[in-house]
């Protein structure tokens, strides 16, 4: 499939999640990555600082030759300038290989103290030849209605 109709297939509300929020998207070593976050009103309680979010990422192989999934690395920045770095094996308990123009996609979660943030990071792969790369996930925000904001 080529990346224009690709693009045009994302889905606009991932697995059932309601929101306005846009996928932020990037393409490096042949890897296409595409990232969204819903602010989840209900599972966040903003009078004890708990903000949630779920985040759905797709992962779409431009590249000519299977390739696997074998940890992320996450940073996660949120809104008071508190830093959190995950890193862990695969995604949601998994080790996808992707095949030409295959694609794995998912759906997580993460939680803050405050009522937005940043969330980046990257995928570690491997080629058919078994050497190492990395994939980059998509700087994408954390936003609730919840944030105060001042305009000038």
């Amino acid at each position: 499939m080529p990346r224009s109709d690709y693009l045009t297939s994302l889905p606009s509300t991932p697995q059932g999640l309601s929101g306005t929020s846009d996928y932020y998207e990037v393409v490096s070593n042949d890897i296409l990555v595409s990232a969204r976050s819903i602010y989840l009103e209900e599972q966040s309680a903003p009078i004890d600082n708990n903000y949630v979010w779920a985040y759905h990422i797709v992962i779409h192989n431009l590249g000519e030759s299977t390739v696997q999934l074998r940890a992320r690395t996450w940073r996660i920045v949120d809104s008071n300038g508190h830093i959190q770095n995950v890193h862990g094996a695969g995604v949601v308990g998994e080790l996808p290989f992707l095949k030409p123009n295959g694609t794995f996609e998912y759906t997580s979660g993460t939680s803050l103290t405050s009522p937005s943030g940043v969330m980046s990071g990257f995928f570690h792969m491997l080629n058919a030849g078994g050497e190492a790369f990395d994939a980059t996930i998509p700087s994408f925000s954390l936003d609730s209605p919840h944030q105060f904001v001042v305009y000038n």
